[in-house]
């Protein structure tokens, strides 16, 4: 076709070809969709997702450390024997090493959640890219990623199904596998996974389900915790729905299966297994029985150990294991039931709802806490009975003042060394002379003299103006030292040098007379008593202050001297303990009362253990109130309840295995002769005080000369079987009348500043059963 023809056929309007036969080119949006182009869209757009994701790899760096959530750790209060009373944290997490865990447990959830664990990359990018398109489309929550990755979203990330958080997550896994070794992955991912039951991490779980370490689970248990993974919720066997627990089993079984095509577990081995029996959820056991008194002392306890030791109790992850010993504290708690508890009548006796128990029993060898009672019932009682200050010990202080005297070789105010044989002045009302007396005139309890008495006597019928004479002969203030080193806590406000003080007129706990009376059973060595036995974090334990043989407060020779005198508190006939004698253990102890009976102390030990019980009177709004009457006894006494308690305990938490003896060193011995005989008998209540010198008796009462205390070192004799020494004679003749009736002291009559503290003779009559 010449270029005449094309004219006319384009005028004509037909087609038109170029001279060389070619097409047309394609116009509008068509000439955007050739296929090579097309190809090079494809092309252009991986080399920019390739770059994107170059960018992001560059930008995006593995966190210096984990989110809070991924790494806060309950700190967990237990018992020795693993038993759990309190997790204390919003997370009920217990990290663990790789170590300790055993291989049951890491073969299950690999085989549950990435079998292929050990050899990958650490990222599953088909699964990956098959959750970010599915979380494009709005199809939900899609599987597929790895361990690492799994890892990576618990402890750096959250639980967003966003674009941007799975290509954060992947970037992340692949840095990761350079920076961490397979091991740490798999702790960490074990360590913050969610298991249900509120429990986050392998071992928190173990014991929400199996009531165990997690060290000491078996294949099977393994497995069910690593089939939890996948649904926690839903697969738990006791509180899942019918559906949940068949998913449960069927999971349970696929995780077995895998570990035997992954070698890790035998066909024959498998074959033989059995659904484990999963535990039921555990009720909140906080504050059940003792244990919110428990932890309330642990927890005080634990903060300054661990800030000592330069850590903060808040960051929590600590293990706190108590040293209370299981069969130990099952006796005091059945003690205190049978003794008191099951004696009081609160329905008949308006004053029986006053009552409140506490004790503290300490192994004076170790210092740690083996028993404790604070209460009745901790959600209606918030005070720890044992740990209270508010209360005072009345004559459980003598003995301090005794050691004070032998600690610091004080002599009586004519130059007389005090000794067991020191001769005192015991009548009522005696006036005390010396420096800060002032002119103070304890009283007797039932206004009762004695004349002039040895110190063990006056210890052995807790005689009040025995100990003030014996306090200010000393000092005051050393008095207050030696009881301070001993274990009282100075800090009580009402601690005041003055003679009202040598009756145990201020505050203290059972918890600190325990330390005091732990530190003379172990000859002097300081006791601090402890319930806490160990503190661990991370599978490390820190290191604890010593609760005993530390700084030696008071030589052995003075401590050993005051157990020799106390001893006579129990063995002897005219002991305020008398009827606790045992045959089986010698016993030292010392009774106490409270002015006008708010309070009652026992506080003994034998060579293995060291008691303290008290019971406090404590009315409406927590004011202390009188306890006469509670019990449908007159009154309150050390030799009542307290000691009827720590008799029924002590006898229990020994067993057969109980040390006979004392193991005694001291120049300062028990007595060995009895007072001097009175000249006359015992005067009247109405008797005017005495103003002879206590320490310089008439010369009718001066001892013979053939009677003088020995030199020598006072042997110790042996327990078995008993021989009580005789009774102090002559004495003052008392004669009981036909009935013998017990009644309550008038206001101010009973220890404290205001009298005796022990129930003895009350109104003149000798001991009843309950004295």
């Amino acid at each position: 076709m010449g270029r005449a023809e094309e004219r006319r056929a384009q005028k004509k309007g037909g087609p038109a070809r170029s001279a060389r036969g070619r097409k047309p080119k394609k116009a509008g949006i068509r000439r955007f969709f050739t296929w090579k182009k097309l190809l090079a869209y494809f092309f252009g757009l991986i080399a920019l997702g390739v770059g994107a994701f170059v960018a992001l790899y560059l930008y995006v760096d593995v966190p210096k450390d984990g989110k809070y959530a991924a790494k806060a750790q309950a700190t967990v209060y237990k018992l020795e024997d693993g038993t759990v009373i309190k997790r204390d944290g919003a997370f009920n997490r217990e990290e663990v090493k790789y170590s300790q865990i055993p291989d049951s447990v890491k073969n299950a959830v690999i085989a549950a959640e990435n079998k292929d664990f050990w050899d990958d990359s650490g990222v599953d990018l088909m699964g990956t890219t098959r959750g970010i398109l599915n979380t494009v489309m709005g199809r939900g929550k899609q599987g597929g990623s790895t361990i690492t990755q799994q890892y990576v979203k618990n402890y750096y990330l959250d639980q967003r199904q966003t674009v941007s958080r799975k290509v954060t997550e992947l970037i992340i896994s692949l840095k990761l596998k350079n920076e961490k070794s397979k091991e740490e992955i798999l702790t960490g991912y074990l360590n913050t996974s969610f298991f249900g039951r509120n429990s986050y991490g392998v071992q928190a779980a173990s014991h929400a389900y199996f009531n165990k370490d997690v060290s000491k689970l078996n294949t099977e248990e393994a497995a069910y915790l690593a089939a939890l993974l996948q649904a926690p919720s839903q697969y738990d066997v006791v509180t899942g729905t019918d559906t949940g627990k068949r998913k449960a089993r069927e999971r349970w079984a696929y995780v077995l299966d895998k570990e035997v095509e992954k070698g890790w577990l035998t066909k024959e081995a498998r074959q033989k297994m059995t659904f484990p029996k999963v535990g039921k959820v555990k009720p909140d056991r906080t504050f059940k029985g003792q244990n919110g008194y428990f932890y309330d002392l642990a927890k005080v306890q634990a903060e300054e150990a661990i800030k000592k030791a330069g850590g903060n109790i808040g960051a929590g992850g600590y293990t706190i294991t108590l040293s209370i010993d299981r069969k130990r504290q099952a006796a005091l708690e059945k003690a205190v039931d049978d003794q008191l508890w099951s004696k009081l009548d609160p329905g008949a006796r308006k004053i029986d709802k006053a009552v409140q128990p506490g004790a503290v029993s300490v192994d004076p060898k170790t210092g740690k806490i083996v028993a404790m009672y604070g209460g009745k019932k901790y959600t209606d009682h918030w005070i720890n009975n044992a740990s209270r200050e508010d209360f005072t010990p009345g004559s459980t202080f003598k003995p301090f003042i005794y050691a004070s005297a032998l600690a610091n070789e004080a002599k009586t105010q004519d130059g007389k060394p005090i000794n067991a044989n020191t001769i005192y002045n015991g009548d009522n009302k005696h006036v005390i002379q010396g420096p800060g007396a002032d002119g103070y005139a304890p009283e007797n309890e039932d206004q009762h003299s004695y004349g002039p008495v040895t110190v063990e006597y006056g210890m052995e019928k807790s005689i009040n103006p025995v100990f003030a004479q014996m306090a200010v002969d000393v000092g005051l203030e050393k008095v207050k030292d030696t009881a301070v080193g001993l274990g009282m806590n100075p800090k009580v406000k009402d601690f005041v040098t003055k003679p009202a003080m040598a009756l145990g007129a201020m505050g203290q706990s059972p918890l600190h007379m325990a330390g005091a009376y732990a530190t003379l059973n172990n000859h002097g060595v300081k006791v601090e008593p402890s319930i806490i036995k160990t503190i661990s974090r991370g599978g490390n334990n820190i290191d604890l202050p010593k609760s005993s043989g530390g700084e030696e407060v008071i030589k052995r020779d003075a401590a050993d001297g005051v157990t020799a005198v106390l001893k006579s508190v129990v063995e002897s006939d005219d002991g305020t303990a008398n009827k606790f004698r045992s045959d089986r253990f010698q016993v030292a102890g010392k009774t106490g009362t409270a002015e006008q009976d708010r309070a009652a102390w026992f506080a003994a030990y034998t060579p293995d253990l060291t008691t303290v019980v008290a019971v406090f009177g404590e009315g409406p709004g927590g004011k202390q109130e009188p306890l006469y009457g509670a019990g449908g006894l007159p009154r309150m006494n050390g030799s009542g309840f307290p000691a009827e308690i720590w008799a029924d305990y002590t006898d229990a938490a020994l067993g057969d295995d109980a040390t006979a003896k004392f193991d005694l060193e001291t120049e300062n011995g028990a007595a060995t002769q009895a007072p001097p005989p009175p000249a006359t008998t015992a005067p009247p209540v109405t008797q005017a005080p005495s103003t002879t010198p206590p320490s310089t008796p008439p010369a009718t009462k001066t001892p013979p000369a053939t009677k003088t205390p020995p030199a020598t070192k006072t042997p110790e004799t042996p327990n078995t079987p008993h021989t009580p020494k005789p009774p102090h004679t002559p004495k003052p003749p008392i004669t009981p009348p036909a009935t013998n009736t017990r009644k309550p002291n008038p206001p101010g009559d009973n220890g404290g500043p205001g009298g005796n503290d022990d129930g003895i003779h009350i109104n003149g009559l000798s001991p009843s059963p309950s004295s």
